[in-house]
């Protein structure tokens, strides 16, 4: 598997097995956390600029919500100044930044098994490559939910590496848009140039009935694109705080992180735990690692975490798992999905075609939960994000073998939007 570094605290894009961008596996050899800057709460603001000055530092940005720092500090040195700080009565917690990395009459619905399964064989876009038939109805019903809702406007955050303009099947439902990478935007084609994050939005929202493309399991959704993600699939802690709560203010009600990072960070939890107390459902990808190792956003307790699935509802070889921490799966293996219009890293590196193809990982499964998420916002008469999740999750098919892979079971769409469930509504 090719490993696709991305940054954070390790934000390590959830992706592409396969083009895979997934958690690195050896956390000895490469830093976890970004170079030359750290996280500092203090429990008394008007004793910062003497603690900082203490060390050579001074005080830094405002971390949105999570009444953190971010303290440019001399590269090498930020582990010794976490440590140091630490030990100040005035902090409350320093810590580094982590490294993140990156999870109809549509004429490519054929090929887009997880919403429709009849146990299709298709190709990439180029037929160079054949996926072998699956099982029928191994997929989410996304087909049946949509005569319920097809989500009805409802937003959804997509935390990521952009979402491009130049692709008339998505750009359309993007909202709003704005940018906490190391990216500079100085074209329309700079908004992702990775490549994820499109693939990702398209999955959640593709115009469908267009004759164009794909359409995403919440055609009628919407999408606020936060860019966390540089040109390269990485970012970091702090930006990741920085887009959930950009999120929230835009009125997200869900948001879907297809990004992970090996260690927790107390900044990016109060992030997290802000959204949930502000009504918003979480979902974020469990990690390509193949091993029950935590990772977060996934791991907090108020994030749906997503598995990977293929298209025999088994669970994809390089899918982290654990039922203690792992919510529910979907799939995430050769999903069909929109790409940038213009060249991008991931079509370069794995011979992926401009416009649409193929991707696999769980980053590919997290925006199918949090697309169905929001359909079950727009189906439901006075929602919570609680009762949101419960029903995501209580509706999910169990498959036998794999209750010590995920909580839950595999999602449906179908099943999570018909209330109440009537015999025969859902196949």
């Amino acid at each position: 598997m090719k490993k696709i570094l991305v940054a954070g605290v390790a934000a390590v894009i959830m992706g592409l097995s396969g083009i895979a961008a997934s958690v690195p596996g050896n956390a000895a050899s490469e830093p976890s956390h970004i170079a030359g800057q750290i996280m500092v709460k203090f429990r008394d603001n008007g004793a910062a600029a003497g603690v900082l000055r203490q060390h050579g530092l001074k005080e830094g940005a405002g971390i949105g919500s999570t009444g953190a720092q971010l303290i440019k500090v001399p590269a090498g040195k930020e582990l010794n100044l976490v440590e140091a700080l630490s030990r100040n009565p005035a902090v409350e917690y320093a810590e580094p930044d982590e490294l993140v990395t990156a999870a109809t009459d549509d004429p490519y619905f054929p090929r887009q098994y997880a919403l429709q399964n009849d146990g299709q064989s298709f190709t990439n876009t180029l037929s160079t490559m054949t996926v072998a038939a699956g099982d029928k109805d191994a997929d989410v019903d996304a087909v049946e939910a949509w005569s319920v809702t097809t989500g009805g406007g409802t937003r959804v955050a997509i935390v990521d590496s952009g979402v491009a303009i130049d692709h008339e099947d998505i750009s359309q439902k993007v909202v709003a848009r704005t940018n906490f990478s190391d990216t500079k935007i100085d074209n329309p084609e700079d908004y992702d140039k990775y490549g994820h994050g499109t693939h990702v939005a398209g999955i959640v929202a593709a115009a469908y009935k267009n004759n164009m493309g794909v359409a995403g399991v919440c055609p009628g959704c919407t999408i606020l694109d936060a860019k966390v993600l540089n040109d390269n699939g990485s970012g970091s802690s702090s930006a990741i705080a920085k887009g959930i709560d950009w999120a929230v203010a835009n009125g997200a009600k869900v948001i879907n992180m297809s990004l992970g990072q090996r260690v927790s960070s107390r900044t990016l939890e109060t992030a997290v735990n802000n959204a949930w107390n502000r009504g918003v459902v979480l979902v974020a990808a469990a990690g390509n690692a193949g091993t029950p190792a935590q990772i977060y956003p996934g791991a907090y307790p108020n994030v749906i975490a997503v598995a990977a699935t293929d298209n025999r509802d088994d669970k994809a070889s390089f899918s982290s798992y654990g039922a203690k921490w792992v919510d529910i799966a979907a799939p995430g293996v050769n999903v069909y999905s929109t790409f940038p219009f213009h060249p991008f890293v991931l079509g370069t590196q794995n011979g992926r075609s401009m416009g649409y193809d193929i991707a696999s990982g769980t980053s590919m499964a997290s925006p199918i939960v949090a697309a169905t998420a929001a359909l079950v916002w727009s189906s439901q008469a006075g929602p919570t994000n609680a009762s949101v999740r419960a029903k995501v999750q209580s509706t999910a098919e169990r498959k036998a073998g794999t209750e010590t892979f995920w909580a839950n079971g595999r999602v449906n769409a179908c099943k999570a939007v018909t209330v109440p469930l009537v015999a025969g509504s859902c196949p």
